[in-house]
């Protein structure tokens, strides 16, 4: 789920007004730390890398969140941005935030869902972009560590020629550690998992400098049961409890076979129950991916494509070709009785590669269906476009409206409380991905209860008691 924060009638109209107060409440709070602390900001990283101009502090303040263009009073920038390359500077400026309380907002390339990168109370960004290395490749033991600056795409470009990969995937070309912040997935989770289960271990500089290695310096074993998992409490974190300045992944080996298919239903019931029997067939399939009709006829549209405009389902297999053959014909067998079309098949890189795009380009072709409108991503459905990961429980309702129109605002609010609400009823969560950020912190509540929420806060106090860790994101404000 995804919610739109509540907003009243009467707020809309003077939106920009409250946004240019807003910002000046987020500035004036830190002004007087922050001129004490500049000068040792740049002594750390050096006068180019501390930035104050507003164009950068603008997008660093800004994800691409609904909090960014429909509810920007939350969007506040920060007061400076600062570019550390490595972990040393990292722990050097944090102590300087710290000396002088500063709030501290990570930030790694900005494609987060949920307004985690918004400096709430002002403070400073530290952008991880310079901090790209590839370290510590260890292919006979399948991981490999890297630095926060590394995106999805770069690490699999790196390992090409090594038969290896890494095979989480949300879509867009985002940072590992700002993944692994967000405990994202996306459409490999059925078949590799989600983050949570792909980082072996972090490093982290928490609010006072201090650096921490979860699973001890420098290791990396595929399994352990040595104390707390302390790897998995920042995974999701979302850089409220530390800067991630390093993450160990794991990798896997790149499939001899890869063959992707689109199967037509008559239904969305017969869609999902093909998806059932074939997980419950024990089928290792690596990708099961459901689209609604609209979606279909938006993605037909958007990328040129002429799929039957029914629900549909994108599969892909990953194996050698002798287990491919069972695995195909046993899921193609279920999809037909279930009144499924026959397979269209896409073998060859370039088709595979135009299939998979069309699926991750569902935001932008929900986007075409209301030129000059906004769309927000919802984890469960109702009335608008549907896609998601049909595997593994999540699936998306990209609600594409009007943000000057407050009537129609208020009710995709409305409708997005009932349904994280129905979510949670049906013992799920509030949140299959993207973390909690600013919009599900009331929901984090509900879905946990007193006293876990107690817990969480105590970890909280515990780790950074000056609360200057991305202030304002997964726990509601102290006293609110």
């Amino acid at each position: 789920m995804l919610l739109l924060g509540k907003l009243s009638r009467r707020l809309l109209p003077h939106r920009r007004r409250f946004l240019l107060c807003r910002k000046a409440e987020c500035t004036s709070a830190t002004r007087a730390s922050l001129d004490g602390a500049l000068s040792a900001l740049r002594s750390v990283c050096g006068e180019d890398s501390v930035l104050l101009g507003e164009a950068v502090r603008e997008q660093h303040g800004r994800d691409e969140s609904v909090h960014s263009w429909l509810l920007p009073s939350r969007c506040c920038p920060p007061d400076v941005v600062v570019f550390p390359h490595c972990v040393e500077e990292v722990s050097a400026l944090a102590k300087v935030c710290h000396k002088h309380r500063l709030p501290i907002i990570p930030f790694g390339t900005g494609t987060g869902l949920e307004g985690g990168v918004s400096a709430v109370q002002g403070g400073v960004c530290f952008s991880l972009r310079k901090m790209e290395q590839v370290l510590d490749l260890h292919q006979e033991d399948f991981d490999v560590t890297v630095e926060p600056g590394v995106t999805r795409k770069a690490l699999n470009a790196y390992l090409r020629d090594t038969g290896l990969w890494f095979p989480v995937d949300p879509g867009a070309d985002a940072s590992l550690c700002g993944m692994a912040a967000t405990s994202a997935s996306g459409t490999n989770a059925v078949r590799y998992g989600t983050m949570r289960e792909n980082v072996l271990n972090l490093e982290v500089v928490l609010a006072d400098g201090t650096v921490v290695h979860t699973a001890g310096k420098g290791r990396h074993p595929r399994k352990t049961s040595a104390g707390y998992n302390l790897t998995n409490l920042f995974v999701g974190s979302e850089g409220t409890l530390g800067i991630l300045t390093k993450a160990t992944l794991r990798l896997y080996g790149v499939p001899e076979v890869v063959v992707s298919a689109v199967c037509s239903f008559p239904s969305v019931q017969s869609a999902v129950d093909s998806t059932v029997q074939i997980l419950q067939a024990g089928v290792p399939i690596a990708r099961i991916e459901f689209l609604d009709e609209v979606m279909v006829d938006a993605c037909n549209r958007f990328s040129s494509l002429s799929y039957p405009v029914t629900p549909t389902l994108f599969l892909e297999f990953h194996g050698s070709e002798g287990s491919l053959e069972g695995q195909v014909k046993t899921a193609e067998d279920i999809s037909q009785s279930n009144g499924g079309s026959d397979f269209q098949w896409a073998v060859d890189v370039e088709t595979r590669n135009l299939l998979w795009k069309a699926r991750h380009d569902a935001w932008y072709a929900a986007l075409a269906l209301r030129p000059g409108c906004k769309t927000r991503m919802l984890c469960t459905s109702s009335s608008g476009p549907i896609a998601g990961h049909v595997g593994d429980g999540n699936f998306h309702c990209l609600m594409v409206l009007d943000p000057g129109d407050p009537e129609e605002v208020q009710r995709v609010h409305l409708f997005t409380e009932r349904l994280a609400r129905r979510a949670l009823a049906m013992d799920g969560t509030c949140t299959g991905e993207h973390g909690v950020g600013l919009g599900k912190r009331a929901l984090l509540c509900e879905e946990l209860g007193h006293a876990a929420m107690q817990v969480t806060s105590s970890l909280k106090q515990m780790l950074d008691p000056m609360n200057l860790m991305n202030p304002g994101k997964i726990l509601q404000p102290r006293g609110g």
